[in-house]
């Protein structure tokens, strides 16, 4: 009977030291973190993005995405490329004046492998609806491609709407 209990506890030793050697390796990160530079570099992308949407300069705005773009939202499903510029050009003649601005310290960038970077945030859309200043807050998150040495947005989800 000793040597049965004996195998149990040494199977049973050895479970736990598997399982906790997994979950100590499950804790490590395993990509790099952001550098300064990368953060940088995308959150200026961020601001040249929506100075151009800001001014209504379709010139500037629309070739810091890709050709491919998939653009996601909550209430509104998959758009492509064609639909999203299409909405924007409607947009842009509208006079409602509407503008975007990044709320301060929600800005996160991750780097792709390879690839290029993972944009999260939050902003704020503003606009006058009948002499009265709206005020929208939205989460969204945008996946940047280097493309040729430049940054574009292959894929954007809008959502918390």
């Amino acid at each position: 009977m000793r040597k049965k209990a004996f195998k149990f506890q040494t199977l049973y030793l050895s479970f736990l030291m598997i399982i906790g050697l997994n979950l100590t390796q499950a804790q490590e990160k395993k990509v790099a973190p952001t550098s300064q530079e990368l953060y940088n570099e995308i959150a200026a992308m961020d601001t040249a993005l929506f100075d151009a949407f800001n001014a209504k300069d379709m010139a500037k705005f629309k070739p810091l995405f890709t050709e491919d773009l998939e653009w996601y939202q909550d209430n509104g499903g998959l758009l492509s490329y064609e639909t999203v510029f299409s909405n924007f050009e409607k947009m842009f003649e509208n006079e409602n004046k509407l503008t975007r601005q990044l709320v301060k310290g929600r800005l996160e960038v991750h780097p792709i492998k390879d690839f290029g970077a993972i944009e999260t945030g939050v902003h704020q859309f503003r606009h006058i609806e009948n002499g009265k200043e709206e005020i929208g807050t939205f989460k969204f998150m945008a996946i940047w491609k280097k493309v040729n040495n430049q940054w574009k947005i292959s894929r954007m989800i809008s959502y918390d709407h």
